[in-house]
């Protein structure tokens, strides 16, 4: 057993034998025999398995998680109900149409005078004035007072980047100016009349929003019972129950189905229009705000449980008098962190407070770098986004400047200049429906009628009319099969991969192993180690004698001379020495040393191989 220990290319049972020292020798048997354990172990689960013949066949069942699906009135507050508020706002807005337009409701198309205009006042105008650009961009002329301005500071246009893109007498805009500086001032044109009237008349209502509390607000607009009328889900019937409602700044009250708030997430587990989320809903084009608003119908997000729902940004809009069929496809994909991109697990390493209280995304981080940015910049926040701690939405009564500095601020945003889109990153993980979306006439003319009369009577308990079909929209939202896809990033050189790779090639050109590995740590790093160790100790232990010697003035001894080698009792090894050690042994100091003896004389004499002499011999002899 030895000698084939000795002999054999297996690296673990030649070093138990050539080990010294028997923690050593332990060591390598204990690696030895888990080595052969696992190669015992790996032999027969390959061949069980090669052996095998049983086929296996799995049967699976999958149910996707339902997507929450918020839905918003287009017209964000009933306009019947905010008449009290923005009853002085529309007033003007209609004699402002007038003055440019010459027409009014129930009138023939006659301009007003602007001096019948200026009798009245309006503070609408005084702090946001309407210009109409006659020679651009040099003079305009301020359609509240008549008089001409001449136009400094920036000019920026909002309907294009070709400033002037038509002829300057259709040119409408506003200016706005710095309420600490009247000098410094920039005017926003736009091309379009509409455009010009509706960002006008938006800058007002929000303003007047901003002012009104939450509890009001949510009064103001609609409730789950005005804007749903029928619900089904998964071939089962929904109500108000399953829809959770939040208030949207720009959109009013919004509602959620399958929110997971209570803690429960639906599920479908087939695929189909049939098995998905179906809605009526009511939209009352009649109670539409005129100004705010020019299209109707709905607007739906789809999105996580745990996401923010941008409504504002990335909803679709559902038409009216349509049956709308969104089929989904679920995309579920992952990236990898630093070093192979940069993008964020949770958002904590980003230095921006996020205030939409849902999972890290680049839009949460981006709106909340803005609102924090014009909160520091302007003193308020502004009205589309959520409020930062300690902080007040913008109004004009406290904050006469926040037009102005939003604005700029807004200019600075686009143009990256304020820092967010560098601060923000995207998420690494992200869920993503992508949604293709059909339409269809609803309801169908030889339906109408019964469908109309039926909706009207379950809708009868609170409306006192009959529903026309542009009031209605019809919403389907299904998976169109149950295929989940993922996507994930993965590194393209491992740890694994490495050590395999530097494996193979010390085994190509060296036939090296783990166990050779081993072998050069042990000799090259703790033999090495060891022999420094021994070497430092040796020298530690001289200086000591030496100065022992010289505080007891003790001349030094024979038996104090420094000993190396196998002369050292520390070197001492429990192993046998070999053949080169053993020629460096010390020789006892008492015993003679050992000389070869004589040979023995004897031993040379030569004897006969026979005991007596042949006769031929003899014969010859005598002659």
């Amino acid at each position: 057993m030895r000698w084939y220990c000795l002999n054999t290319n297996t690296h673990g049972c030649r070093r138990i034998v050539v080990s010294r020292g028997r923690l050593r020798r332990l060591l390598w048997i204990l690696l030895t025999l888990s080595a052969v354990g696992l190669i015992l172990w790996q032999c027969a689960e390959l061949l069980m398995n090669y052996y095998s013949a049983s086929v296996s066949v799995t049967v699976q069942f999958q149910k996707l998680p339902f997507p929450a699906v918020t839905i918003c009135n287009i017209n964000p507050y009933k306009y019947s109900a905010m008449k009290e508020y923005l009853s002085e706002l529309d007033k003007e807005t209609k004699k402002a149409l007038e003055t440019f337009y010459g027409f009014s409701e129930g009138k023939s198309k006659v301009r007003r005078s602007v001096d019948d205009w200026n009798s009245t006042g309006s503070d609408f105008f005084q702090q946001i004035p309407l210009l109409k650009v006659e020679d651009f961009p040099r003079t305009a002329t301020d359609l509240h007072s008549g008089q001409k301005r001449k136009i400094e500071g920036s000019v920026f246009h909002k309907d294009s980047s070709i400033v002037n893109s038509g002829d300057s007498n259709d040119i409408i805009g506003f200016q706005l100016c710095d309420a600490n500086n009247s000098s410094e001032c920039a005017l926003y044109t736009f091309s379009s009349g509409v455009n010009a009237i509706q960002e006008w008349y938006k800058l007002h209502y929000m303003n007047i929003m901003a002012q009104i509390p939450l509890e009001t607000k949510e009064k103001l607009s609609y409730s789950a019972e005005d804007l749903i009328l029928t619900c089904f889900f998964d071939g089962l019937s929904c109500d108000k129950r399953h829809f959770t409602r939040f208030h949207h700044p720009l959109h009013g009250n919004c509602y959620t189905f399958n929110s997971g708030e209570n803690g429960t997430i639906l599920s479908t587990s087939t695929g189909g229009s049939e098995y998905g989320l179906q809605v009526v809903l009511y939209i009352d084009e009649a109670d539409y705000n005129p100004f705010l608003v020019t299209s109707t119908g709905a607007k739906i997000i789809v999105h996580d449980q745990n996401e923010y729902p941008f409504i504002e940004d990335i909803g679709t809009e559902i038409e009216t008098a349509a049956a709308t069929s969104i089929g989904m496809h679920f995309t579920q994909s992952r990236k990898l962190s630093k070093p192979y991109s940069d993008c964020t697990e949770t958002g904590d390493d980003i230095p921006v407070e996020n205030l939409y209280n849902k999972s890290y995304s680049l839009q949460i981080c981006l709106h909340s770098c803005f609102q924090k940015a014009m909160v520091d910049s302007c003193g308020c926040a502004q009205y589309a986004q959520p409020l930062p701690a300690g902080a007040e939405y913008c109004n004009y009564k406290k904050n006469p400047n926040w037009m102005y500095c939003y604005y700029r601020l807004h200019e600075k945003f686009v143009k990256e200049q304020l820092g967010c889109q560098q601060i923000c990153k995207d998420a690494c993980s992200f869920k993503e429906w992508a949604l293709t979306t059909s339409i269809a006439q609803w309801p169908s003319i030889v339906s109408e009628d019964w469908m109309l009369r039926v909706l009207s009577w379950d809708k009868g308990q609170k409306l006192n009319k009959k529903l026309n079909k542009t009031d209605l929209a019809n919403l389907m939202v299904f998976y169109k099969d149950l295929n989940e896809r993922f996507i994930s990033e993965n590194p393209a050189n491992t740890l694994v991969i490495l050590l395999s790779n530097f494996g193979g090639q010390l085994g190509l050109w060296m036939s090296c192993s783990v166990v050779c590995v081993i072998e050069i740590v042990e000799v090259f790093f703790i033999d090495s180690l060891s022999i420094v160790m021994r070497r430092q100790w040796q020298k530690a232990k001289k200086w000591w004698n030496g100065r022992q010697r010289r505080s007891s003035g003790k001349a030094p001894q024979a038996s104090d001379v420094e000993r190396q080698g196998h002369d050292n009792p520390v070197c001492i090894d429990e192993d046998l020495p070999t053949f080169t050690t053993a020629l460096r042994l010390p020789l006892p100091q008492d015993s003679p040393l050992p000389r070869t003896p004589p040979p023995n004389y004897s031993t040379l004499r030569l004897e006969t191989a026979f005991a007596e002499q042949l006769p031929d011999t003899l014969e010859l002899g005598q002659h």
